[in-house]
């Protein structure tokens, strides 16, 4: 029986096929969700864009339906651009998703803002979408929890009464981001913070400076979630030409600004970098495949995991 104060074990997500990345014309969501449930994945998770450079399905119809073909791994928004949405509309979504797959919807939120045009197309304001953001997180948990509310902006007004049903368990929020103000921000609200593009010293950092936000607030500090672009494969020429297509077409940049932050090649060298983040506090994966073929690599990282998991940490 494990000592009382172990370390819990790793959890890992994948992001399911919600962009059309390669131009297959699909979007295998469902079959994704089935397989990761049966690889033993801890949770399925889908980005969300209005407007993308590729083609992207909408991420909460996405994950109703990877929750209605499983029944154990949890459907996570990773992230939901909250600040493009309308307050009550976005609880009556997560509330919907959580009526649909009690006790297993994830939120991740952040304030986004790459695709400016996308801002535009939700007449949002690009300039204020962080404290946009920061106003609906103090509502949101009243709306979920069914409660009336008449909050009068500036930037996101909402009044409306109790919206049924209520989620039936708080949800669990992590925030993602990479600046002061992110970290501040899951500091304030998080349960976890999601990290992107890291290397594991600046995640060690990061973490650092949580926990004096968090004392700040009196909270407790965030733990940390990190969301990994890999692509396993015993042929690490093959694996970084597939990584690097996934950059030029999804975000129209070049392979080497992410190069050391992407796991790519054969199983021991993408756990090395797993591991690497694991050493510094990491407890959790959101691993987004950087390949064409998606569900080949939900396959592949299963000995990946494995190699991590038996790994003593540094």
């Amino acid at each position: 029986m494990p000592a009382a104060d172990a370390t819990p074990p790793l959890r890992w997500g994948v992001l399911l096929p919600t962009f059309d990345v390669f131009g297959h014309g699909r979007f295998p969501v469902t079959a994704a969700a089935r397989l990761a449930e049966e690889l033993g994945y801890d949770s399925v998770w889908a980005g969300d864009h209005l407007v993308a450079k590729v083609p992207i399905i909408d991420a909460v119809c996405a994950l109703a339906a990877a929750g209605a073909v499983t029944e154990r791994v949890e459907i996570g928004l990773g992230i939901l651009q909250l600040a493009l949405r309308h307050p009550a509309w976005a609880a009556k979504q997560l509330a919907t998703l959580d009526a649909l797959a009690p006790g297993r919807v994830r939120l991740g939120v952040g304030a986004g803002g790459e695709y400016e045009e996308e801002f535009t197309a939700a007449g949002v304001e690009h300039r204020t979408r962080g404290r946009r953001l920061d106003e609906m997180l103090g509502v949101l948990p009243a709306l979920l929890a069914g409660e009336a509310v008449d909050h009068p902006g500036p930037l996101a007004p909402v009044q409306v009464p109790g919206l049924l049903p209520p989620t039936s368990t708080r949800i669990p929020l992590a925030v993602g981001g990479r600046s002061d103000a992110a970290l501040r921000r899951a500091a304030r609200y998080g349960d976890q913070w999601m990290g992107m593009w890291r290397d594991a010293k600046a995640v060690a950092e990061a973490t650092g400076r949580l926990r004096e936000l968090a004392a700040e607030e009196g909270r407790p500090a965030p733990t940390v979630t990190m969301l990994v672009l890999v692509n396993v494969d015993d042929d690490i020429d093959a694996a970084r030409d597939d990584a690097a297509e996934l950059m030029a077409r999804q975000y129209h940049l070049p392979f080497r600004v992410v190069d050391r932050w992407t796991g790519y090649g054969p199983p021991d060298r993408v756990a090395t970098l797993l591991a690497s983040y694991r050493d510094v506090g990491v407890d959790e994966f959101v691993l987004m495949p950087a390949a064409s073929d998606v569900l080949r690599q939900y396959e592949r990282l299963v000995g990946v995991r494995k190699l991590v998991d038996e790994r003593v940490p540094q």
